[in-house]
């Protein structure tokens, strides 16, 4: 490895990285082939015409084409690290530089340009892997399209920069085109691929009201959004940076090389010294200080690191630090928030209950009628279920949301309530013809009755469902070791135990205030746990900020859960978080195993030179060979997780789904 000879990335470049750097890394190609060239004549030189040798064992016209090699070769890498010294950023690949001037100035300039050779392919193979460990990264940055197409006021297309749009304005997105900014779409239906963002195998289908993602592919329909974020606001913005930002941060080991980096070329010089002190060979220190460039050693992290980086992105698991990896390794407890995070966040219509002598239906009408003017979740799911059963609602007279409790309307002239038992029975409303067992509300479920004038008409039983995925996460969790798997809510303890059951929580605590939260993980912690607390990021700031590691559900679209969390998942799908333990486990024993072998190839191999086993060309091969195995090694890092990528099964997902509609009588069934 020759230091920032040619670097492996420019934060500062953004979706023509890739491409500048294959045109870097051919220029310089094309110098090592030509170099190499020059080399490889000069020893066919010297064998094709070995009668122009002198007593010396010399020959000008081989030694001419060595030297010209070895010119084109050893003058990048003697100049980098002379601007290097410049500038007081002294690096371990000045050893190579101090060798082959050595070997030039002992007229050995064949060796010097085998030794040029070997290392520059060796920082070739280096660069072009990592530019393809960064694939999944750089692919964010090229994703945002280059024009944006937006509708002005009297319905013409203005085709813009999609830098200059603005909050409010309308774009047109046709089929095959990227979407250019957050937003929500007022018009059309379609069908988006925004794996790239989120790391979900299946495209999802769009329509009104819907959020779509900057730099998402619009597959099947043309639709019109309304712009809610742009530019470096949107959600690719604020994932591009965040993930150029993680690449800039150290894990603890590379903090640890740093730190004795300034000790090592000093000791090297050293001890090639001392050798060709006592063996009079300049040939074994320049092979010593060849072989002792610890090209493995400083790789042995850094393409770990921008591997497992990779992988996560192309998930949609944005690591905010590399040093998160190292904590997800070393976790015990999970503490998991429930709305939103183990469940869907939707509440969801699953029992009615009309008190004796009233029908189903018209508890349906009331009750939807006094909720259609709130935007609370419960007033979306019985308007969602009134709309299934389709039956006709009476826009309200007067309508009032009372936080926390319920919705009082006037319908028809009559005033109708909706909301918590505790709530209606302090204003003195008699439950007593719903008292008999048959009409027990039933453990799990958040019940909404409704009242009209002073009348009982029965209540309405709503759940929040578990996510499918989520209970193969937790138990996939406790499998690797996880010995707390605790949920913490503010709902009810009915609901709790329900939830917790299904999901096979160690612990559960319900009717929680964010105090309480804290108070859990800070127990965990004093026990001796790593805990990582996993929220939806909205309302759980304070308990993700409290964790040794922090996890937030569903990040697309939110900037709180982005900049809430160490680790944002960009979807919903809870299997990421056994995956996250995983790349934690396999990049430290990646870096491990890279560390061992760089630091066993450097101690052999100075050996074998000092006892004059390997010649300094052998010395530059196996050096390059042993910066090729750790790269290498690390590049497997990339390819995890794709069956989390793949389809579960082959059904269509595009197959529209025939739903059977109940009618309100048999929704208490």
């Amino acid at each position: 490895m020759v230091h920032d000879l040619l670097p492996i990335a420019d934060h500062s470049e953004t979706g023509d990285t890739i491409q500048k750097q294959t045109w870097r890394t051919s220029f310089l190609l094309v110098g090592i082939l030509t170099g190499g060239l020059l080399v490889m004549m000069s020893f066919l030189t010297d064998w094709l015409f070995s009668s122009y040798t002198d007593i010396n064992g010399l020959n000008f016209y081989s030694d001419a084409l060595a030297l010209a090699g070895a010119l084109l070769l050893g003058a990048p890498i003697i100049a980098q690290s002379f601007r290097s010294l410049l500038t007081g950023e002294a690096h371990m690949d000045e050893l190579v530089a101090l060798a082959l001037v050595a070997a030039i100035a002992a007229i050995d300039y064949k060796t010097a340009g085998a030794v040029a050779f070997f290392l520059l392919i060796s920082n070739v193979i280096e660069t072009r892997t990592a530019l393809g460990a960064r694939a999944s990264i750089e692919s964010l940055l090229r994703l945002a399209p280059k024009q944006a197409v937006r509708l002005d006021e009297d319905g013409t297309e203005t085709t813009i920069d999609p830098k200059d749009l603005t909050e409010g304005d309308l774009v047109r997105v046709r089929p095959g085109e990227n979407i250019p900014a957050d937003g929500v779409v007022v018009h059309g239906q379609t069908t988006v691929n925004q794996a790239n963002v989120t790391g979900e195998s299946f495209p999802v289908d769009k329509t009104e009201g819907d959020d779509v993602f900057s730099g998402t592919n619009n597959e099947t329909g043309a639709i019109d959004f309304r712009v809610t974020r742009a530019g470096e606001d949107t959600t690719l913005g604020k994932v591009k940076k965040l993930i150029l930002q993680a690449e800039t941060t150290q894990h603890r080991i590379m903090r640890v090389v740093d730190r004795y980096a300034g000790f090592y070329t000093p000791s090297v010089l050293m001890v090639a010294a001392t050798v060709l002190y006592f063996t009079r060979a300049p040939e074994r220190a320049v092979t010593m200080l060849v072989v002792a460039c610890p090209c493995a050693l400083v790789l042995a992290v850094p393409t770990a690191m921008v591997a497992s980086l990779s992988c996560a992105a192309r998930l949609g698991i944005l690591i905010k630090d590399v040093s998160m990896l190292e904590i997800a390794r070393d976790l015990t407890a999970f503490v998991f928030d429930k709305t939103g995070t183990l469940t869907t966040g939707e509440l969801s219509v699953t029992r009615m209950m009309p008190a004796p002598g009233i029908d189903g239906a018209d508890l349906l009408t009331t009750a939807a009628s006094a909720e259609q003017l709130s935007r609370h979740p419960v007033a979306r799911a019985v308007a969602q279920i009134a709309a299934k059963a389709r039956v006709t609602l009476t826009r309200p007279s007067e309508f009032e949301e009372r936080s926390g409790l319920g919705v009082v309307a006037k319908i028809d002239g009559a005033n109708v309530r909706v909301g918590r038992r505790l709530w209606l029975a302090d204003q003195g409303i008699d439950f007593s013809p719903m008292a008999s067992d048959d009409f027990a509300e039933p453990e799990g479920l958040s019940t909404l009755y409704v009242v009209r004038d002073e009348t009982l008409l029965g209540w309405i039983g709503l759940e929040d469902r578990t996510r499918n995925e989520a209970r193969e996460a937790m138990d996939e969790l406790r499998a690797m070791g996880m010995k707390e798997l605790a949920m913490i809510t503010g709902d009810r303890w009915s609901v709790a135990r329900r939830v917790a059951r299904e999901m096979g929580c160690s612990e559960v605590q319900a009717e929680a205030l964010p105090a309480d939260k804290l108070e859990l993980v800070a127990a965990m912690q004093k026990a001796g746990h790593k805990v990582a607390v996993v929220g939806d990021g909205v309302n759980d700031a304070p308990a993700l900020a409290a964790g040794d590691l922090s996890i937030a559900m569903g990040a697309a679209g939110s900037d709180v859960a982005i900049n809430s969390a160490n680790i944002a998942l960009m979807n919903n799908d809870l299997r990421r978080l056994p995956f996250l333990i995983e790349l934690s486990r396999r990049t430290s024993r990646v870096i491990h195993q890279n560390l061992l072998f760089g630091i066993l190839g450097i101690v052999v191999f100075m050996i074998m030179a000092g006892l004059g086993k390997i010649h300094p060309i052998w010395g530059a091969i196996l050096h390059t060979a042993g910066a090729t195995f750790v790269i290498f090694n690390s590049a497997r890092l990339v390819r995890l997780g794709e069956h989390l990528q793949l389809p579960e099964d082959t059904e269509d997902v595009h197959q529209p789904k025939v739903e059977r509609i109940p009618a309100p009588e048999t929704l208490n069934a």
